[in-house]
């Protein structure tokens, strides 16, 4: 009698894993859409934990290094290790899932709707972080409620027992109580089932305006472990590389070091010399000479054109945990660079973002119709790029070396596309999932030559470039 109470146990196992297979070819476009989703924010090669992996199509789609999926389905589990030998599946409940392993990203797709315990897996999930981690949860959008449940009675959607419906209040309350803070949110697909041409209108063209993408199906969370560290032995053990693209600078060189504070264990000073047509390369070597038993700097001429290309040539040269870009206008004063600094150093953020729109700006040196122009690019990028950017076009920026590499590693997928620098970093920072803060700094006018910037030109050339990242972000 027990040899068949196990029979029909395992026959219902086997049946519940079969049935996740016929569900998910019964909704395969909004499957796919889910897999095209992660694929965007997860890296390849990373160590990868997926919880709630069902049969393992979610983990091979998002190409691990090293991937690992959970769940409490043994026999999805199986068909899962059957599938894709290549990952690592086990039966594990979150709730109480120990391991000494860390993760680079943990994936909850549609699991969060499940749980018994959310605090406390989140909390379990905090454990098998590190500062970098990311985690990614998608999770059905409440208003969706009475539409799935009529898929479900009319058998067109798996059957399932009672979920949790939580709104996106919700689950940024149940994160800030395990320790993680929001890097991104938001929300796709309108409408979930394939039907040609018109699927794939919707979803790509209508689903990410605004308003309308209020009402979307799929809601998504991308946090990260609350990890910041403000001690101040801990900051000055940090070091520094301050990278100085000059063109056409010649009479701000020398206040570019006078004025320049020391930021953590060593400061390194990197001129990136463009092509001036005034005496700018002489003076960097004049400067370099005289304040080189004071401070470590480095000079070089950048090989290429634009702002860009000078950033990437010092970035590439610098050897610092922190990077920090200072422009040889001094438009932005070198006295507020401790405040990138520590925003980087201490964990606030990864990406500090120069913001002039916070204090009082004078005509002189930010004319209205330029101010109104940075708002405007502002909001744009703000839509797109799904992170909150008051000031898009402020020149001074901090990444940490770390993370710099990771946004040049990653930077096929944008292509080379930026003349000025600015955008290939917060494109880059964006699409990494990276915490993005704008650092409210003072702008002053000039006080030697002219600006290099073409506005109309360059105006374009920023339009332009909103339209790419609108194809390759919001409406691909």
């Amino acid at each position: 009698m027990q040899d068949t109470s196990v029979r029909l146990l395992s026959l219902r196992s086997k049946q519940r894993s079969e049935n996740l297979e016929f569900w998910r070819n019964r909704n395969l476009y909004y499957y796919q859409d889910l897999e095209k989703f992660y694929q965007y924010w997860v890296q390849p090669g990373a160590k990868v934990l997926e919880v709630g992996s069902g049969t393992g199509y979610l983990l091979n789609a998002v190409k691990p290094g090293y991937g690992l999926g959970i769940d409490i389905n043994e026999q999805a589990v199986e068909r899962a290790k059957a599938r894709f030998p290549q990952l690592n599946f086990q039966v594990a409940n979150i709730e109480h899932f120990h391991t000494t392993e860390v993760f680079d990203y943990v994936l909850l797709a549609n699991t969060v709707s499940t749980l018994n315990n959310i605090q406390g897996s989140l909390q379990q999930i905090h454990n098998i972080c590190h500062a970098q981690t990311r985690v990614i949860l998608t999770f059905h959008n409440p208003a969706w409620e009475p539409i799935l449940n009529f898929a479900t009675r009319i058998g067109q959607r798996i059957p399932s027992p009672p979920l949790n419906w939580l709104n996106l209040e919700d689950i940024e309350n149940l994160l800030d109580l395990a320790g993680f803070e929001i890097v991104s949110r938001g929300k796709r697909l309108l409408f979930p089932k394939r039907l040609p041409l018109v699927a794939n209108v919707i979803n790509k063209t209508v689903a990410p305006l605004p308003i309308i993408n209020e009402l979307c199906l799929t809601e998504y969370v991308i946090a990260r472990p609350r990890l910041v560290d403000r001690h101040p032995e801990n900051l000055q053990k940090t070091t520094c590389s301050v990278i100085v693209p000059v063109r056409n600078e010649a009479g701000n060189i020398e206040s570019c070091i006078s004025r320049l504070p020391r930021l953590g264990s060593h400061t390194e000073v990197i001129f990136v010399e463009g092509h001036s047509s005034d005496d700018s390369w002489q003076e960097i070597q004049r400067v370099q000479a005289k304040y080189k038993h004071q401070w470590d700097i480095k000079i070089c001429q950048q090989p290429g054109k634009g702002k860009g290309d000078a950033v990437r040539t010092g970035f590439e040269r610098a050897i610092g945990d922190v990077l920090i870009i200072l422009d040889a206008d001094l438009t932005v004063r070198p006295e507020d660079l401790p405040y990138f600094f520590e925003a980087i150093a201490s964990g606030q953020c990864e990406m500090a973002n120069g913001c002039r729109m916070v204090y009082p700006v004078r005509s002189t040196a930010m004319p209205w119709l330029n101010r109104m122009a940075n708002r405007f690019f502002a909001w744009l990028l703000s839509y797109l790029l799904n992170t909150k950017i008051k000031d898009s076009l402020c020149g001074t920026k901090a990444v940490s070396r770390k993370n710099y590499l990771k946004i040049a590693e990653n930077r096929s997928y944008f292509g080379d596309f930026d003349p000025f620098g600015d955008f290939d970093l917060l494109f880059g920072a964006a699409k990494l999932g990276l915490k993005i803060k704008d650092i409210p700094v003072r702008y002053f006018p000039r006080f030697y030559g002219s600006s290099n910037i073409s506005h109309y030109k360059e105006g374009m050339v920023l339009l332009k470039m909103c339209m790419y990242a609108a194809k390759k972000v919001r409406f691909s």
